[in-house]
């Protein structure tokens, strides 16, 4: 598509970036009906695999707007990624070389883990970016045809009381366009959104620095547990830490046809920069410095967690790698990034339909910033807890490989005097679950903001507040998940009665009043809301294995208000004298704008009467994964 010098275009939402989060936007987006752009200045999708790890709630996001089943038809199979372990060496002189040191289960066990289980009705999926992004753009592409620019590139951006004015180079063409936009989604991955947004980076830290082996070769003779996803190589001939990822992409497992490498420099060690001793530092870390390999790409990037300064300035939004960058340790990157797009897209939706006043739109700072910051910090502490086991092997690069080795056969030398060398280490391998087993941080987490009505409960304590996740409908919390049935005893899980860009009131199967005045509300105030009665013997839908009535801590005649990303907006333990009240100043509060009778629906206002907020006001169905 080409736009001659000097076009202009108006659209109510520009998307700059065409990677995870970006993509996510625009399928968002289209289901609920706005109209949008987007442009990347890449002119195909990433040629790296970096990120590959989904979690479940990533999962549902992209179950919602359909690419969901197409992700898992190519992941790695369940029992390819039950586990992840650690190892010493990989290959060598001696048959001890590639030895396992231990073993975890990771990321619900492929789906054995009945804590996983129990918290969505998708299991975690694992799939390359590299081939994921192509997934995503051809979704994006289906549900907006036309509307996705690669070879586009942002070179300008202002905004002024009336939007945003971006100007966008076709760089196939060699021309300039302009678009005018009511608000701008910077997804670029922090190449140019923020800075000309004014917003800035705060760093939490540098762990180290790493350079990335893409690669085809045949690992297969040595790596031979098929159940393990990541390998944590302590290697005695280097005495630094290897990690090998198989990428597939048809075979997964041992017979993987595609590897990542990640090998870890000192930070400024110019080792690094170049490809030749990369190879060759990877060749002899392995233990295979003659094994055909084909490299397809080496990268490099510091182990470091970075915040933008805001997430918002003005009428340009920050999402994904452009409001925060973390470690991949913990796959928090790109999952984090979804749900960045899952939490602003529908308050866009209902702002811009004139459902909600442009205030809710504070509201995504307040919410999505203190997870991304703790996601950044479990990233890093996910890292550093690895150097804390390389510490307590003993294998350094300052040792000899035979020290190393000797070091190293300490775990299973059975000797007295090493019981306690082989406890310490197998304690910090265990402490690695904070990684591999963090579904709290994945699932667990809430929001605090006005578009949450607090109703005075205190949060739960969960045992383990990074490895178990405790299902509760608090005000802020994600919809437990359980599943439900109708009359025809269709099984679907509840997450799935909450429609798109819709509230949804969730009443036990006594609370026929709050049903009614929530119809009264949608019908009167235009508000995009449904109602329904859940239980086990009575209610529009039934819950067969009393799974929702552990989780909903509500009586019978009480009701809880689900948000349209599924996190519970309100909620009424029981029977109201004037439920239709009750429910209106709920929201009221979550709408930033009066709702009841004597309300009428709210217009979007004129641009003119929007000043920006912010920094600057100017600048230049699944059978594959489902249990």
């Amino acid at each position: 598509m080409r736009f001659t010098a000097g076009a202009e275009e108006e659209v109510p939402v520009l998307i700059v970036g065409g990677g995870g989060a970006g993509l996510t936007s625009s399928m968002l987006l289209a289901r609920l009906g706005v109209e949008h752009l987007l442009v990347s200045a890449r002119p195909q999708t990433s040629d790296l695999p970096k990120a590959h790890v989904l979690n479940q709630r990533a999962m549902e996001v992209l179950d919602d707007v359909g690419v969901a089943d197409a992700i898992a038809e190519r992941s790695t199979p369940p029992e390819q990624m039950a586990a992840t372990a650690f190892y010493a060496g990989f290959a060598g002189p001696a048959p001890d070389y590639g030895r396992r040191l231990a073993r975890l289960e990771c990321w619900g066990a492929g789906g054995a883990d009945e804590s996983w289980r129990a918290a969505s009705p998708w299991r975690q999926l694992n799939l390359p970016e590299i081939r994921l992004e192509p997934l995503l753009k051809t979704r994006a592409e289906e549900l907006s045809p036309g509307r996705i620019r690669f070879g586009h590139e942002l070179t300008g951006l202002e905004q002024d009381g009336e939007g945003v004015r971006a100007t966008i180079r076709d760089n196939a063409a060699g021309s300039s366009y302009v678009v005018r936009c009511q608000y701008l989604l910077g997804a670029d991955g922090g190449r140019r959104v923020a800075s000309l947004a004014g917003a800035g980076y705060e760093g939490l830290g540098v762990v180290t620095q790493t350079a990335t082996l893409h690669v085809s070769a045949d690992f297969s003779p040595w790596a031979t547990d098929p159940d393990v996803l990541i390998r944590w190589i302590f290697s005695p001939q280097a005495g630094v830490l290897v990690v090998m990822v198989p990428m597939g992409p048809e075979r997964w497992g041992p017979q993987s046809e595609e590897w990542v490498i990640h090998l870890n420099y000192p930070a400024g060690d110019p080792r690094a920069q170049s490809d030749a001793q990369v190879e060759t530092d990877a060749r002899e870390a392995l233990g295979v410095p003659d094994l055909p390999m084909k490299i397809h790409k080496i990268t490099r990037w510091a182990v470091e967690a970075v915040m933008a300064s805001a997430f918002r300035a003005g009428r340009v939004f920050l999402l994904g790698d452009a409001a925060h960058r973390h470690p991949p340790t913990g796959g928090l990157g790109l999952t984090s990034a979804i749900h960045d797009a899952q939490n602003l897209c529908w308050k866009l939706a209902l702002v811009l339909a004139g459902h909600a006043s442009p205030a809710l739109l504070d509201t995504y700072e307040a919410e999505r910033r203190p997870v991304d910051q703790r996601n950044a910090q479990r990233s890093l502490e996910n890292a550093v807890n690895h150097l804390a086991i390389g510490a307590a092997l003993g294998v350094s690069h300052e040792n000899t490989p035979a020290q190393n080795m000797e070091q190293l056969r300490r775990i299973w030398s059975g000797r007295p005097e090493d019981a306690g060398y082989r406890s310490g280490v197998l304690r910090a391998v265990r402490a690695q679950s904070m990684e591999f087993s963090e579904l709290n941080v994945e699932y667990g987490y809430s929001y605090e903001s006005a578009a949450v009505v607090p109703d005075g409960s205190e949060p739960p304590v969960p045992a383990d507040d990074v490895r178990v996740y405790e299902p509760s409908t608090r005000p802020g919390a994600p919809l437990p998940h359980a599943w439900i049935e109708d009359e025809d005893g269709n099984r679907r899980p509840v997450k799935d009665l909450v429609a798109p860009g819709r509230f949804l009131l969730i009443a036990g199967e006594d609370g026929h009043a709050w049903c009614d005045a929530a119809r009264q509300l949608a019908t009167e105030a235009g508000i995009p809301l449904d109602a329904l009665r859940i239980g086990h013997l009575d209610g529009d839908y039934h819950d067969p294995r009393c799974a929702w009535q552990r989780h909903r801590q509500i009586a019978s005649d009480g009701a809880i208000l689900v948000r349209p990303d599924r996190f519970i907006a309100w909620r009424h333990p029981a029977a109201s004298g004037e439920p239709r009240a009750a429910l209106a100043a709920a929201l009221s509060q979550i709408l930033a704008r009066p709702v009841g009778r004597a309300a009428s629906p709210a217009r979007p206002r004129p641009l003119s009467q929007q000043p920006p907020s912010g920094p600057l006001a100017r600048v230049p169905h699944h059978p594959p994964a489902r249990p």
